[in-house]
Order: structure tokens, then C-alpha cells, then sequence
């Protein structure tokens, strides 16, 4: 029982190393993929209304999208206000910011309620996908185009 113990605190405590690495305070530093984030591929997945779902409740800079929601900010707005890693950070898990936030967690998949049966344990976006939805929200923040 002891060694059961003790390796499960090991884990616990190389999780912790691992998100100490990868997270500073309200940003997620590292890049979740090897690859860099395509901006073209993220804006598909942000005006995507089977992937990202985005513009249910946001809008954004997408003049062929007829329909965009009104219930959270324009996304050049919030956009223009985060770094990549600021960004990052809420794409994966906006609940970490605001605990009764109506935006779901795209990279977050355990502990989660009001999930249907065929969606628990899977993430909605996986890492490339966060990456690309990153870049393609960098190219709306004026101050981070250089």
C-alpha cells in the first residue's frame, strides 16, 4: 500500500512540474503542438459551426457569416486585449478564469458536467487545433502584428 502511495504522489507531483512549466499565471507559455499555429486553418475553425462553434456566441471580421452572436465580446475585442499565451490559456479552459463562464473548455476534458455520454474524456479542439485558432486570433490583435 505504501509503494501504491508513494507512486501515486510522484505522479501527482510531475503533473504539477508539468503544468508549472506550461502555465504562468494567466497564460499557458508553451505551444501545445511541434508545429506553429496556421492562421488560415484557425479562422476556419473559429467560423466553423460544427467545429469551433465560435460565432454562437462571438462575433468576428467575417463578412460571409450572416448570423454571429451577441453574447460574448467581438473577437477582435477580446483578441486585442490577449497575447498568444493569454489566449491560449482561455481557448483551453475559460472556466480557470471565470467559474461561471458559458464558454466551453476546448482542450479540457475530465471533471467536466453537462457533458452527452459520446463526448466524455474527448477534448472539442485537440492541440493543433488550439495552435491554429491562436495564430488566427494574433492576426486580430493589432498590437501583436508587427
Amino acid at each position: 500500500m505504501r509503494h501504491v502511495l508513494a507512486a501515486l504522489l510522484l505522479v501527482i507531483l510531475n503533473l504539477e512540474i508539468v503544468n508549472a512549466q506550461t502555465s504562468g499565471g494567466d497564460s499557458v507559455i508553451e505551444s501545445l503542438s511541434a508545429s506553429p499555429g496556421d492562421p488560415l486553418r484557425g479562422r476556419a475553425i473559429v467560423a466553423s459551426r460544427q467545429t469551433g462553434l465560435c460565432l454562437l456566441c462571438h462575433s468576428g471580421p467575417f463578412p460571409e457569416e450572416r448570423f454571429q452572436g451577441n453574447l460574448a465580446p467581438e473577437l477582435g475585442i477580446s483578441a486585442g486585449r490577449l497575447s498568444a499565451p493569454q489566449l491560449r490559456a482561455r481557448i483551453m479552459d475559460a472556466s480557470r478564469f471565470n467559474p461561471g463562464t458559458i464558454m466551453p473548455t476546448y482542450y479540457k476534458a475530465q471533471n467536466l458536467q453537462r457533458v452527452a455520454p459520446k463526448f466524455i474524456g474527448q477534448s472539442i479542439l485537440n492541440e493543433q487545433e488550439i495552435e491554429d485558432v491562436v495564430a488566427f486570433l494574433v492576426t486580430l490583435n493589432k498590437q501583436n502584428v508587427q
